[in-house]
């Protein structure tokens, strides 16, 4: 099932999960499970002055039953929204919200020490996360992987179908909200969690500089 929000189309993942934390009503079999989560804040002083907040609020997961009642296979819907804002002189930035899932891995630090592949760059700028745009993901223990929600639709210089990860804004704010957007996993017999990572590149009149912010690990089962 996929949602848009500000002509966006979030990525999905086909599967089915395992029980996490309590039910929503007690002794119901193969119920949702919904898990509220804390977001987060992050603040950065770039080299100008400028200062740059990043939030995560309204982050929540639904663990659903497996359709097919297999341990291997997880699904999860994902709610949350990133907000952003800059002091000074801002020109304005792009946001790219995604998660990182991982089978029988510790994703707690985030990052080379959450398993996430491709490390290191915005389109080959420092600093960014390395994630896919919507990925089915199929991980075996030990292995984590990372993939962006975002996958706007639009044309380019020559009227051909572009699509972009980022949801741009102008000026000092910007945000972008998700809602029900799932996350599959197969092939993973043991445990497996997830964790959201908000990824932001801001622009001023003297700084470009990216910053991103994590959010708490939860389980899928």
């Amino acid at each position: 099932m996929i949602h848009r929000k500000n002509s966006a189309r979030l990525a999905g993942l086909v599967g089915a999960a395992a029980v996490a934390v309590g039910m929503l009503s007690a002794g119901a079999a193969n119920a949702d499970t919904f898990v509220p989560l804390p977001g987060g804040e992050i603040t950065k002083t770039l080299s100008d002055g400028s200062v740059v907040t990043v939030r995560l609020v309204g982050e929540s997961a639904t663990i659903s039953p497996s359709m097919g009642s297999t341990p291997v296979h997880r699904n999860a819907w994902v709610s949350g929204s990133a907000q952003v804002e800059v002091s000074g002189n801002a020109k304005g930035g792009k946001i790219r919200p995604g998660y990182v899932v991982g089978c029988q891995v510790n994703i707690d630090g985030g990052g080379v020490d959450g398993g996430v592949e491709g490390e290191g760059s915005w389109d080959g700028e420092d600093g960014g996360v390395g994630a896919e745009s919507g990925a089915e993901l199929s991980l075996g223990p030990g292995q984590a992987k990372s993939f962006y929600l975002l996958d706007l639709e639009k044309a380019d210089d020559y009227g051909n179908e572009d699509h972009s990860k980022d949801n741009k804004f102008k000026g000092n704010t910007g945000s972008v909200t998700w809602a029900d957007s799932t996350i599959g996993l197969s092939g993973c017999g043991g445990y497996a969690q997830a964790r959201s990572f908000v990824q932001v590149k801001v622009e001023t009149d003297n700084v470009k500089s990216i910053v991103t912010l994590w959010g708490q690990p939860f389980s899928i089962g």
